[in-house]
């Protein structure tokens, strides 16, 4: 299996608030649909925890992505204890079937 080569690069504008539409394709967990912005460590964690809610994208999006996170997470200081995409899909669902 080829390792993937994230993405994602740091993104801190100073001065007002940078919206969503003025961030570049860098700073997303899944940049080819632009979703998931990893602009700080909130966001970080917020996009683990929505990891399995992605919809509409390929494994190869979701490798990426998890590339991306993972640098991020180490950027920000945010711990990881998953070691790729998968185990976050398998996290979820199983949490999701006990709430249901």
């Amino acid at each position: 299996m080829t390792a993937i080569e994230p993405t994602w690069q740091p993104y801190e504008e100073h001065g007002h608030l940078t919206t969503r539409s003025n961030l570049p394709d860098t700073v997303f967990a899944f940049p080819a649909q632009r979703k998931e912005p990893l602009t700080d460590a909130q966001h970080v964690r917020n996009a683990l925890a929505r990891f399995g809610q992605v919809l509409d994208v390929s494994e190869e999006d979701r490798a990426l992505a998890f590339a991306n996170i993972q640098k991020a997470a180490q950027y920000y200081g945010v711990h990881l204890s998953e070691t790729n995409w998968k185990e976050l899909s398998i996290h979820h669902n199983l949490r999701r079937q006990k709430d249901e």
